[in-house]
């Protein structure tokens, strides 16, 4: 069976796994919870090349084949010709798409407020406090315990909004999409705008992978592929699809510090910067912890 792959990046807690739910509807699609493809194509390319034996007698063309096979090797046992692979890196990877697998990239990106996605993934936090005899502590405390910083919501923030931080890199990721002039390649969903009409977001969809429109339903829901939150994220059903499509989240200012909503209301602009493209500021890093070809986000 021939099969067109497609991808999904985009922001964390923006709705990916409701939205995969839902494209999975669709009898011809697959959409799985997040891959390892992406980062097997990078290690193997990055193998050989630091291979010394490989650079005494080169052959790119080979190299090029077998990384662009895993793609295939992977979702060999997927009986369904569109497959949606995920991963947030993708939007900073569309040269390794065009490079490697040779086909034209279509990114969905599902994207949310950024406040919303700190009120999120604390409220996730507050709802599953550690207990003896589980596996790890939750991915966010997990590095302020390792760097010795105090356990509380505004250094919660604080890491998910810098360098490391799974909100910083997220949105980085988008940002070296627009850096590489490849923002046409990326479909934007907005997670509110997918709650309250999810029909017209999905045809959106469907409409800008040149594929077949479908009726979805939008009761009765649920994630057929889930994944071991509470071991990978020391988070219990940190990807639970909520049967009725319905926006459950608390309002940020109930759940933020004041401080981080200060912090938000200041660099809005630039934090959510796919909203206005033309206004994006692409600043140098000031922090030398900052990782290479990042960008500060705020002002």
């Amino acid at each position: 069976m021939n099969k067109q792959y497609y991808f999904m990046g985009g922001l964390p807690r923006s709705g990916s796994t409701l939205l995969s739910s839902l494209l999975n509807q669709n009898p011809r699609f697959y959409s799985g919870p997040s891959s390892p493809v992406l980062g097997a194509m990078v290690s193997t390319h990055d193998s050989f090349m630091g291979n010394e034996l490989y650079h005494g007698y080169p052959k790119p063309y080979q190299v090029n084949e077998i990384v662009g096979s895993i793609m295939g090797h992977w979702y060999s046992d997927v009986d369904k010709p569109v497959i949606i692979d995920k991963n947030r890196a993708w939007t900073s990877r569309v040269s390794i798409i065009e490079g490697y697998l040779h086909i034209e990239p279509k990114i969905i990106v599902p994207v949310r407020r950024v406040d919303e996605i700190l009120t999120s993934i604390l409220t996730m936090i507050h709802r599953n406090p550690f207990e003896e005899g589980q596996p790890r502590i939750n991915f966010v405390d997990e590095f302020l315990v390792k760097n010795n910083i105090p356990i509380n919501d505004e250094e919660r923030c604080n890491h998910l909004l810098n360098s490391g931080g799974i909100v910083y890199e997220s949105l980085n990721a988008i940002m070296d999409g627009f850096k590489d002039q490849k923002r046409d390649k990326f479909h934007f969903i907005d997670y509110n705008d997918l709650v309250n009409d999810p029909q017209k977001e999905l045809d959106g969809i469907y409409h800008f992978l040149g594929e077949e429109p479908f009726e979805h339903t939008f009761d009765g829901l649920s994630n057929e592929h889930r994944e071991d939150d509470l071991n990978t994220y020391g988070l219990a059903d940190m990807h639970e699809v909520h049967s009725e499509l319905v926006k459950t989240s608390d309002h940020p200012s109930n759940v933020l510090p004041s401080s981080i909503i200060d912090l938000y209301n200041r660099n809005r602009q630039n934090l959510e910067f796919w909203t206005e493209p033309e206004v994006v500021k692409i600043n140098p890093p000031k922090a030398p912890l900052t990782k290479p070809n990042t960008y500060n986000l705020f002002s």
